[in-house]
């Protein structure tokens, strides 16, 4: 028999929430849809999941979502009267977005945490199938796409994986901190997780940063709740239960720079890293920037 790990070939993306910090531009639009120069922030987590080797993308969507269904769809429409105009580059842009991979969408009726919603989706994923997971706030600009080192990971150690990032004393109550017994320089074996801790209560500095790998012990746990610490379901609480059980979790620190489109000040902030990148626009916003009366 087979020893190899079973290739990860499926991604969940969690893009059901409400994005109420970026209201009123999302009353009508979802905040995946916010774009960061000239993509929807979606479109980078899509390019980056199948650089990592993702064949097939499952959505879990909530109400007031079908943006993001009609953006990875074929749009026949816009195609002919791009062909007709002769805009053979924009042509390619929107034709390459529905062949990036396989999509298939499922609906989170109730906001009831985001494990709920990854139970939305086990019914599309093999009982032995290991699969990516993104929350949809998490760009990163790396060398290695940040989805395929958490890949990598599972690879090596064939059980969850937390995608992590350090972050300063004082932020580490805005995230889940994941603290454990390090392997190596750059992956530990877990060995608590946190949600928000005030900053005196934090084990570590390390953050989790919304890439994982679950497997379906991770499933059963979920399906195993009624509800979480804080009333849902939780990812974070699942973690939690196979900890307790003693089943091993590990987590890697991922090289590159972390992008967290989750809040006004950090999606600015990501907005201008990829604009002076952008080969249209980079050296006129970096002029634009240099002659800023900033005091």
């Amino acid at each position: 028999m087979s020893t190899e790990p079973m290739k990860i070939k499926k991604a969940i993306f969690l893009v059901a929430g409400f994005g109420t910090r970026f209201l009123p531009a999302t009353k009508a639009q979802p905040k995946e849809m916010l774009p960061v120069v000239d993509k929807p922030v979606v479109q980078y987590l899509a390019e980056e999941a199948v650089a990592s080797g993702i064949k097939e993308i499952i959505f879990v969507t909530g109400r007031g979502k079908r943006a993001i269904e009609d953006h990875f769809d074929v749009s026949y429409e816009l195609e002919d009267t791009l062909v007709e105009k002769n805009k053979q580059d924009l042509l390619e842009k929107v034709r390459s977005i529905s062949g990036l991979a396989k999509f298939s969408y499922v609906r989170q009726s109730s906001p009831l945490g985001d494990g709920h919603a990854l139970l939305q989706a086990a019914h599309l994923v093999d009982d032995d199938e290991p699969v990516l997971v993104f929350f949809g706030d998490c760009l990163y600009d790396s060398e290695v796409p940040a989805a395929r080192q958490v890949i990598e990971a599972y690879e090596k150690y064939r059980t969850p994986i937390i995608g992590a990032a350090e972050v300063s004393l004082e932020d580490v109550s805005k995230f889940g901190v994941v603290a454990g017994d390090e392997v190596n320089g750059r992956d530990f074996r877990v060995t608590k997780m946190v949600e928000k801790p005030k900053p005196e209560e934090a084990p570590s500095r390390a953050v989790a940063v919304g890439k994982y790998i679950i497997t379906r012990e991770v499933f059963d746990a979920l399906s195993g709740m009624d509800s979480g610490k804080s009333g849902e379901i939780r990812l974070a609480d699942a973690f939690d239960l196979l900890l307790e059980k003693g089943s091993p979790i590990h987590a890697r620190m991922l090289e590159g720079e972390w992008l967290d489109t989750g809040d006004k000040f950090n999606f600015l902030k990501a907005t201008i890293h990829y604009g002076l990148k952008h080969p249209e626009v980079g050296d006129r916003l970096k002029a634009y920037l240099k002659q800023l009366p900033l005091s």
